[in-house]
């Protein structure tokens, strides 16, 4: 048994799971906050049979593409005065970062 859990953005989790559900698996979904844009995003747990992890991960890439995204930024101007100005700044969003954890022992209650 592996434990997967994958960090996705939120535009793509609602989707993600509703194809992983439909494959079959059983998703634990947590709200998360990103730290670098502080934007919300989704993580993702599910314990799978170690045959069937390849199958997992090509679902979440094939759901989770990345793309770029324009957000304001800000940046400071002057000094310690603690005057910003906002720019817009290209960033690539979305794809997911996933974890597969071993399993040393699995109980169902």
């Amino acid at each position: 048994m592996k434990l997967i859990i994958a960090i996705v953005q939120d535009d793509d989790a609602g989707e993600l799971i509703d194809v992983l559900t439909d494959g079959g698996f059983r998703v634990t979904k947590l709200a998360t906050t990103g730290g670098f844009l502080k934007a919300g995003n989704t993580t993702l747990m599910m314990g799978v049979e170690i045959e069937k992890v390849d199958k997992v991960l090509g679902i979440i890439e094939e759901v989770c593409k990345t793309r770029d995204q324009i957000v304001t930024s800000p940046s400071p101007v002057a000094g310690s005065t603690g005057v910003y100005v906002p720019y817009p700044v290209e960033v690539e969003v979305g794809g997911a970062t996933v974890f597969v954890v071993d399993v040393d022992k699995f109980i169902k209650i």
